[in-house]
């Protein structure tokens, strides 16, 4: 199976103090891979990481079959991702802001109103950004990660802000991009349930390394209750350690 996503003996510092170890990832393309760890783990860092907005201290990333950060232009062509809070131009429309990001990515035609309508948000594309909830806001910076339809997806906490309909839009849309656009996704999140109900692999990263990373049918299999058990499982284990 091809990797989309291949990280070989990572490693980032600032500074004195090495927040990702040694770390080793790999990503197949076509699937939905969870990433999970306790806050402090690494996760953010590692999605930068991969996006190209920072560069590794020591370590091979390769992305798309293109290797970090010597090919950072070709490889943002290839990816969309919604890291950390999502940011706007407030004055400006929905519309207006994927317009000025897709400039930005040299396409100069793309289904602004179909996807806006596909993360849950018709009737918007005039409406002044500052007018949107958190929620609302979530939805677009979601839109903003799939109107250039890249290859992979790079999303940290994606949910964050929606209410319990929304979750369970994004986690349909999210299944759509994968399973009918053939998009690969890295979602990073807390909600473990989230995870369990889409996720294909799970990645666990505990101090700057992953520690497993498992095909979410094994977990099924040998953990009856489910993500949630497998997940302290492995935090247990490496306490213990």
């Amino acid at each position: 199976m091809t990797h989309i996503v291949s990280i070989r003996n990572l490693t980032k510092a600032f500074g004195t103090h090495e927040v990702i170890r040694n770390c080793t990832i790999s990503v197949n393309e076509g699937e939905i891979y969870g990433f999970l760890g306790a806050n402090g783990a690494g996760k953010t860092t590692v999605l930068k990481l991969i996006a190209g907005l920072l560069n590794p201290t020591s370590g091979r990333i390769e992305v798309c079959g293109m290797e970090h950060p010597g090919n950072r232009e070709a490889i943002l062509r290839n990816i969309g991702s919604l890291i950390e809070v999502p940011a706007f131009y407030e004055h400006l429309s929905a519309t207006e802001n994927l317009e000025i990001h897709l400039a930005y990515m040299g396409i100069q035609k793309a289904d602004i109103e179909g996807t806006l309508n596909r993360v849950g948000l018709p009737g918007t594309s005039a409406q002044p950004v500052s007018q949107f909830s958190l929620g609302m806001r979530q939805r677009l910076g979601i839109a903003r990660t799939i109107i250039h339809k890249p290859r992979l997806l790079l999303l940290d906490e994606p949910i964050n802000g929606l209410d319990p309909m929304g979750i369970r839009d994004m986690r349909e849309l999210f299944s759509s991009l994968a399973h009918e656009d053939g998009m690969t996704l890295m979602i990073s999140s807390h909600i473990l349930g989230e995870i369990e109900h889409i996720a294909n692999t799970v990645g666990v990263i505990v101090d700057g390394a992953v520690v497993k990373e498992v095909a979410m049918d094994s977990i099924k299999k040998n953990y009856p209750e489910g993500l949630e058990d497998y997940f302290f499982t492995v935090m247990r284990g490496r306490e213990a350690q």
